[in-house]
């Protein structure tokens, strides 16, 4: 009887799971809905004494979302002003939805991952996660890693779907 060899763990496949890199955070949406007049009209002098007297201590570490849920009219200058206070304490500010925050995350993860180590290798891009992955991440990470690899992969290592072959 021979002699049970692993060959995913004997090969020259490299792994990548994007869950290694999902950031430690909370995700919060910040509606200003609630310091609009009736909720409609954005007074600036009210609006500027909500976000001169607001606790925005509460914000540190965490990765910002920043929308209206009516719909208002909001100049570009008002989400600005907000973010001038919640870039000293938060991690990341866009404007938009949770999804959208989300991909905007992980598109800056991806941007910094280095692919020397990627060069002219099998990557697998694995697929199972446990963490909301954006799915745009997934294109981002082929975009930057195809011209790089020999090879790429989705999967797990014992059950691959092929993606590219240099």
């Amino acid at each position: 009887m021979s002699e049970i060899v692993n060959r995913v763990a004997n090969s020259k496949l490299i792994t990548l799971d994007l869950e290694d890199y999902y950031p430690v955070g909370s995700r919060v949406i910040f509606d200003i809905k609630p310091w609009l007049f009736q909720e409609l009209i954005l007074k600036e002098k009210d609006f500027r004494e909500q976000v001169k007297n607001h606790d925005w201590s509460q914000y540190k570490d965490s990765y910002v979302s920043l929308t209206c849920s009516s719909d208002a009219i909001i100049p570009s200058w008002a989400y600005l002003l907000i973010s001038t206070q919640l870039t000293q304490h938060a991690r990341h500010i866009i404007i938009g939805d949770l999804e959208q925050l989300e991909t905007s995350i992980f598109e800056k993860i991806i941007s910094n991952i280095p692919t020397e180590q990627f060069t002219d290798k099998p990557v697998i891009i694995k697929g199972c996660s446990s963490k909301p992955i954006p799915e745009t991440a997934y294109i981002r990470l082929i975009e930057k890693l195809q011209p790089v690899v020999k090879s790429l992969f989705f999967g797990e290592a014992c059950s691959t779907v092929p993606l590219y072959k240099k």
